[in-house]
């Protein structure tokens, strides 16, 4: 498989520096395949599925009627063949979990809503049915759930407790007499919130609770629960409300759950992990309590990996739209009397979008290596306690960084396209405000770095167990020596940061991947040291007093764990190089590699510049140097985007079809035959200028005189 780990334990590849070579072209057919990844076929399918009229909502729909519409849409999709590929062969499904999430992110071409109601329907509601349950919860439910004739919740989060899923507050009291559990909601901040399908359309949930039997409570487990009749309305002992009009995602119909002594058969508990015999006995295969709930919500990580693909998605048509409009888009006449300047010509549009793409190309790279990694998971083929907190700590920094990006991106991009930008029918603003909730669903992103930072420092301190404090005190303040980096949520290895004041730390230097790499690393290995340093002795404190420690270092640590995670993009990246056969390709995506690399840097310019690790001199020519990179860069900007591989069908917006260069062609060429004709008025600055040289002359002939 292609490894999500550091290449650090291994040399570059020599692809990975780049020399001059202005004549570099690139081959857009072939970048495209690159991109499109192990699931290139299904990639095409779902682009092309997400092009159909059917999937596409017009605006200025109202929230009724958008919902309506959307699922009509998950219709048309089971129709095509489009929701089974994750499920198990013998309910009708392909077991092909990777190319089961490639597709679905795709559909965020057609509509947001759309895709995500899509998600509830099947990659969360259907995944927990499977895997949590067994094989006759499969055989029982999925068909029904695969067709949408039972279209359902995935009722997890509650009012009160939001991200702290272990907190909530629904419980599932299991009865010996009648075998059944009775589900109850005990007061109103334990209500189940924000739940898609619940206002209307959902007859079943999976609903999470602490099931409680014989006195005792094993934790969060979940239940199916029927929730609607034929006739459409609540079932006895359930209620709920709708949460009405939304940011964004109008299509879905997100509303609140609500239970009161419902009743539900036992073997309605979804048992893989944890099951209760007829007399009320628990058991279960994992015997602690935490670990048994982190490895049952651990199976639900699709949403996580799905979102950051979507997010990815997004990025690139922001991307695509804004970039082809920059180079048609003209405004201003700096440099000549009659030919307007091409947007992208100027350097701060430059600044404001390539940096933007050069992420976006990382964070695609990254999330081809999450997806096999995720594949590599559910199929079997790589499926240790390891590697599943490896792809928990990989989906939740790659979720919160892609999903910020595409929040960035299309705004800077709807700002790039002026007042045509905000037009509904251009599709950014919608696609910004349906995007939203990306940073907040399936895990707050903040929340989520800190679920990193855990990691992070779980693995600091592994690797320096039993070290006294005095170690820890000189391996954080040296500052010259050899450093040895945290496994960092993944592996194990060593960095050497040679002297900050050698002139191979020089910005052109900085082109050097090895380079690149330290100063990234360092960061992120120094960042958790000297957290893990603050935090050893709190072990030791009363728990109150140790909570304080642990807060007064709580930003530092989520900053530490957005610095890993950008490590891992541009690793991806790099590794991302090798994939590319064609030379000038590869040289333009390498320098385009710097670029993501050399603004981390800048971004963090302070700390390097306050931690000694680059001059304050060799630092002020850093952002002359990321000029020079955005002018190389610049001839290529559109070939980039054309390697996204999207189509009118799927942009569906008049700013990067070429209507404003046939604009602009006209005016030019209307201005041309004015001037040629002699017709056109005079312009006042010119007969200002005339009256001013007149003046002049008289001036000086009177002089003369």
């Amino acid at each position: 498989m292609t490894q999500t780990v550091s290449p650090s334990a291994r040399q570059l590849p020599a692809s990975a520096a780049v020399t001059d070579n202005d004549s570099a072209v690139v081959d857009v057919t072939a970048l495209g395949e690159v991109l499109l990844g192990r699931w290139a076929d299904i990639r095409r399918t779902a682009r092309d599925l997400a092009g159909h009229d059917e999937l596409h909502t017009p605006a200025g729909l109202s929230h009724h009627e958008h919902r309506d519409r959307v699922l009509k849409q998950l219709r048309y999709l089971v129709d095509a063949g489009a929701v089974h590929r994750a499920f198990p062969e013998y309910v009708g499904g392909q077991d092909n979990h990777g190319g089961n999430v490639a597709g679905f992110e795709e559909l965020v071409m057609a509509d947001p809503s759309l895709q995500i109601k899509a998600g509830v329907q099947w990659g969360l509601f259907g995944s927990a049915v499977m895997h949590l349950g067994n094989r006759e919860h499969h055989e029982k439910w999925l068909p029904g759930i695969m067709s949408l004739e039972i279209p359902g919740c995935f009722a997890m989060t509650e009012t009160g407790h939001g991200s702290d899923v272990a907190s909530i507050a629904t419980t599932a009291t299991y009865e010996p007499e009648t075998e059944e559990f009775i589900l109850h909601t005990p007061f109103r901040a334990a209500w189940k919130d924000y739940i898609g399908n619940a206002a209307l359309h959902g007859k079943a949930a999976v609903v999470f609770a602490h099931l409680i039997t014989r006195g005792v409570d094993h934790g969060v487990h979940a239940f199916y629960v029927p929730l609607r009749g034929e006739d459409g309305n609540f079932l006895p002992g359930v209620g709920g409300e709708d949460d009405g009009v939304k940011g964004g995602l109008n299509g879905i119909d997100n509303g609140r759950l609500h239970f009161t002594h419902v009743r539900i058969p036992r073997t309605n508990l979804l048992n893989r992990y944890g099951d209760v015999a007829a007399d009320g006995t628990y058991t279960s295969a994992i015997e602690s309590p935490g670990r048994r709930f982190f490895t049952m919500i651990g199976t639900l990580v699709q949403g996580r990996v799905s979102l950051d693909g979507a997010a990815v998605a997004a990025s690139k048509m922001a991307l695509k739209t804004a970039i082809q409009y920059g180079v048609e888009r003209r405004q201003f006449n700096a440099s000549s009397d009659i030919r307007e300047e091409v947007l992208l010509d100027y350097q701060q549009h430059q600044r404001r979008l390539l940096p933007r793409l050069a992420t976006t190309y990382a964070a695609a790279f990254a999330h081809e290596e999450l997806l096999q990694k995720f594949d590599d998971v559910f199929s079997g083929a790589h499926d240790t306690d390891e590697d599943r907190q490896d792809l928990e700590t990989l989906a939740a920094g790659f979720k919160a960084l892609s999903t910020w990006h595409a929040l960035d991106t299309l705004q800077e991009a709807r700002e790039a396209c002026g007042g045509a930008g905000f037009l509904a029918e251009n599709r950014l603003p919608l696609l910004r405000a349906d995007l939203d909730i990306y940073a907040t669903f399936e895990g707050d992103n903040t929340v989520l770095l800190q679920l990193v930072a855990k990691r992070l420092l779980a693995d600091y301190a592994n690797e320096f167990a039993g070290a006294d404090f005095g170690v820890l005190a000189r391996y954080v303040v040296g500052q010259a020596t050899e450093r040895t980096l945290v496994r960092s949520g993944l592996r194990q290895m060593v960095q050497t940061v040679a002297d900050t004041g050698s002139e191979k730390k020089s910005a052109v230097a900085l082109r050097d991947p090895k380079t690149q790499h330290d100063l990234l690393a360092d960061r992120v290995s120094t960042m958790v040291a000297e957290v893990g340093g603050a935090l050893r002795e709190a072990r030791r404190l009363p728990k109150e007093k140790a909570a304080a420690v642990f807060n007064e270092n709580q930003h530092a640590l989520i900053e530490a764990a957005r610095a890993h995670t950008e490590l891992l993009q541009w690793e991806a990246f790099t590794r991302g190089l090798e994939r590319i056969t064609d030379d000038g390709t590869r040289h333009v995506m390498t320098r385009l590699r710097d670029l993501f690399g050399l603004c981390l840097i800048e971004k963090n310019l302070a700390w390097y510049l306050m931690n000694g690790r680059l001059s304050a001199q060799r630092a002020r020519t850093l952002g002359d140097y990321i000029n020079r990179l955005l002018a190389k860069l610049r001839p290529h900007a559109v070939d980039l985007v054309d390697a996204f591989g999207y189509g009118p069908a799927q942009l569906r917006t008049s700013l990067a079809s070429g209507e404003e260069k046939a604009r602009q062609d006209e005016a030019m060429e209307y201005a041309r035959l004015m001037r040629a004709s002699g017709a056109a008025p005079l312009d006042e600055k010119i007969l200002i200028q005339r009256r001013r040289q007149q003046e002049r002359a008289a001036a000086k002939a009177k002089g003369r005189s």
